[in-house]
C-alpha cells in the first residue's frame, strides 16, 4: 500500500497540466484583449490615419483574443475548482512533488509574461506612447500579476490566509475578466453590429464592381447601359452582384442620366465608419505580437489604397444611399474598334 501512495497520480498530473496550460491562455488573451481594445479606443496619431471606410479586419485580433478569454477562462475556474478539490482530500506521496513544481513554474512563467509586456510597454511609452493608454496597460499587467500572485503565491509562504488569498483572487479575476469582456463589446460592437458592417462591406464591394463594369461598357460600346441588366455577360463571366439581404427586398439601382453621368444606389444598414485607425503593421498585445515598426505608414484603406488613408467619394449614411458618378472621356477613352 505504501508504494502505491507513494505513486504519481495520473489524474491529478493531468489535471494539473490543464491548470497550467488554461492559465497561460487566460493570461495572455487577456492582454491581448485588453491592448487591442485600447489601442482602438485611444488611437495614437502616431501610429494610425484618420480614414473613411471599412476595415474587414481591423478587429480580428481583438476577436480571436475576445472569443480565446470566453472560452479557457471559465474552463480555468473549472480546472482550479476540481484541482483544490483534490488538494483538500489531501495529497501524497509524488503528488505533492508535482503540485510544488507546477505552482512554481505558474509563477515563473507569469513573471516572465508580465516582465516581457512592461518590458514591450516601456518600449512604446519612450518612442512617445500615449500616456493616458500607457497608464491603463500598466494597470491591466498589475491586474493580471495580482489575479496569479494572489492565488499561487500564498502556497508558497504556507500562510494560513491561503484560502483567503484564493478567494479574493477569484472573485477579482472574475470581476475583472468580465469588466474586459462587456467593455470589448462596447468598443468592437455587438455581433450584429459587426454583421451590419461585413454586409455593407459587402455592399459597397459589389457597387465598387457595377461601377467599374458601366465604365468599361461605355468604353466597349460608347455609351452607357439603359439598364442595370444591360451589364450582365455570360460571354465574359460577369454576373450582377446581388445584394446580400434581397430576401428583405434590398436591390442595388443603377440610373443613368444625361450624357455621361449615371447613378448607383444600395442600401446600407449603418453609415460608413469613419476616423482614426491604428496601422495593421502596430498591434499592443503580448510581446509576441507587440514588438513591430511603429514607424511604418504603409497602410491598406477601403475603398482604395492611399497614402494619407482618406477617401469620401463613398460616405454613407444608414438607408438608400446614391452615388453620383461621370465618366471622364479623357480619362475613360472609348476602345478602338477592331477592324
Amino acid at each position: 500500500m505504501e508504494n502505491i501512495k507513494n505513486k504519481l497520480s495520473a489524474g491529478y498530473f493531468f489535471l494539473s497540466l490543464g491548470v497550467l496550460a488554461s492559465l497561460i491562455a487566460s493570461v495572455v488573451s487577456f492582454l491581448n484583449l485588453a491592448f487591442e481594445i485600447l489601442d482602438k479606443k485611444f488611437p495614437d496619431v502616431l501610429n494610425a490615419v484618420y480614414q473613411y471606410g471599412y476595415n474587414s479586419y481591423q478587429f480580428d485580433n481583438a476577436r480571436t483574443a475576445l472569443a480565446t478569454l470566453i472560452i479557457v477562462f471559465p474552463a480555468l475556474l473549472v480546472l482550479v475548482y476540481l484541482w483544490k478539490k483534490i488538494q483538500n482530500k489531501g495529497l501524497q506521496g509524488y503528488d505533492v512533488t508535482a503540485h510544488k513544481w507546477l505552482t512554481y513554474i505558474i509563477i515563473f512563467l507569469s513573471g516572465i509574461i508580465v516582465l516581457t509586456d512592461l518590458i514591450v510597454l516601456v518600449r512604446y511609452f519612450v518612442s512617445g506612447e500615449i500616456t493616458i493608454r500607457f497608464i491603463f496597460k500598466i494597470l491591466f499587467v498589475a491586474g493580471a500579476a495580482k489575479m496569479v500572485l494572489f492565488y499561487f503565491l500564498p502556497e508558497v509562504w504556507q500562510t494560513k490566509w491561503v484560502n483567503v488569498f484564493k478567494k479574493i483572487a477569484t472573485y477579482f479575476s472574475m470581476f475583472i475578466v468580465l469588466a474586459l469582456i462587456v467593455w470589448s463589446f462596447m468598443v468592437i460592437g455587438s455581433p450584429m453590429q459587426q454583421r451590419d458592417l461585413r454586409l455593407d462591406d459587402k455592399r459597397m464591394q459589389d457597387l465598387q464592381s457595377i461601377q467599374s463594369q458601366v465604365t468599361n461598357f461605355y468604353q466597349q460600346k460608347q455609351k452607357l447601359p439603359a439598364k442595370i441588366t444591360d451589364l450582365a455577360n455570360p460571354l465574359s463571366g460577369y454576373s450582377l452582384p446581388v445584394d446580400p439581404e434581397f430576401e428583405k427586398g434590398k436591390v442595388y439601382e443603377y440610373i443613368p442620366k444625361e450624357k455621361l453621368t449615371f447613378e448607383i444606389c444600395a442600401n446600407f444598414s449603418l453609415p460608413m465608419p469613419k476616423g482614426w485607425q491604428e496601422n495593421q503593421s502596430y498591434s499592443g498585445g503580448v510581446m509576441p505580437v507587440a514588438v513591430r515598426d511603429i514607424t511604418t505608414t504603409n497602410v491598406e484603406t477601403y475603398p482604395y489604397p492611399g497614402t494619407n488613408g482618406v477617401n469620401n467619394s463613398w460616405d454613407h449614411q444608414a438607408g438608400r444611399t446614391c452615388f453620383e458618378r461621370t465618366i471622364d472621356k479623357d480619362m475613360y477613352p472609348p476602345y478602338p474598334k477592331a477592324l
